[in-house]
């Protein structure tokens, strides 16, 4: 086989490392989970987690370990609705997949991951699978992600059929009052103040879109949607923003900390439970797939952090 880096490659192929290794192709999966029972999407020894689940099912049907790659790693109890992550197989592999029977490889793939995942009761649903477009990246290659969070504000409207994935709040809440500091945030910003920094990344995010809005029964929804999120970062601005909603801090307290720039006790984490991934977009255009992923890495150097300063930005409709 000729392993030239030029030669053209079938379009679900990912890059080679070297002509010693097979060539891999590159699958997409678009999937849900509920995440009450689980810690996270990330590995960790020991715990329970929806990558874990995904990857045991995967070694199982491949009989070796296969290491997925998500667009946006959710902490313990958070919800994903519409979740992506990409994974690399061989030919030989891919070729496999359909065990005789007259299927595309993502359709065989997505049969086979269903079956598998039954045992985890319907918390975690495959809706698709695909072969990946040329450079594309589950993560780099998002142009944007978006989040809902449910709020019960006030005893009458608990719900316990909810609970698993709405906060209960005993005070009533000043939707007016948290709008005003959620469109506080709006635009490219660091972010220092709300997330939980990780080695090696920038905390500097671009958020379009957070509003708050009742909806028919009167349970507060939150809408928030930004070119990526920091660890920690949606429950942190959703903290904030319920600390002037209840009365607790004066308005304007959230843009105050948001100029700060420092990550203290002082923010507070809305609880995981009522958070849940909603969607993710990438490029319409594959060729423009794999230009997104560089540009995205570039962006997420920690070099940028010193160069932008806290700014509002007028609300994205």
């Amino acid at each position: 086989m000729n392993t030239s880096t030029t030669e053209v490659q079938h379009p679900g192929l990912a890059p080679r490392g070297s002509a010693t290794e097979p060539a891999m192709i590159r699958l997409c999966m678009r999937f849900g989970y509920d995440g009450t029972a689980y810690n996270g999407w990330a590995l960790q020894p020991g715990l329970p987690t929806v990558q874990a689940v995904l990857e045991d099912g995967l070694a199982l049907m491949l009989r070796r370990s296969i290491r997925t790659v998500v667009a946006g790693r959710t902490d313990a109890g958070v919800h994903a609705r519409n979740q992506i992550a990409h994974l690399d197989l061989t030919e030989t592999e891919v070729a496999s997949l359909a065990r005789g029977a007259d299927l595309e490889p993502g359709q065989a793939l997505l049969r086979r991951l269903r079956g598998l995942l039954s045992r985890e009761g319907g918390a975690i649903q495959v809706h698709d699978v695909w072969l990946a477009p040329p450079g594309f990246d589950a993560r780099f290659s998002a142009l944007w992600r978006r989040y809902s969070y449910r709020i019960a504000d006030g005893p009458d409207r608990f719900d316990p059929l909810t609970r698993a994935f709405t906060m209960f709040h005993k005070a009533e809440l000043d939707l007016e009052l948290m709008n005003a500091e959620a469109a506080s945030l709006l635009g490219r910003h660091d972010f220092l103040s709300f997330c939980k920094p990780r080695e090696h990344a920038t905390t500097i995010r671009t958020l379009t879109e957070f509003e708050f809005v009742r909806d028919a029964q009167g349970i507060i929804v939150a809408h928030l949607k930004a070119d990526a999120f920091c660890h920690n970062m949606v429950r942190a601005v959703i903290g904030g923003c319920l600390k002037v909603g209840d009365g607790r801090e004066a308005p304007g307290w959230v843009a105050i900390r948001l100029a700060e720039a420092v990550r203290d006790s002082r923010i507070i984490l809305a609880e995981p439970r009522a958070l849940v991934l909603e969607e993710i977009a990438y490029p319409d255009d594959a060729h423009e797939i794999a230009r997104r992923a560089e540009l995205t890495r570039t962006r997420r150097k920690p070099h940028d952090v010193s160069t932008v300063q806290p700014q509002s930005a007028p609300r994205s409709r």
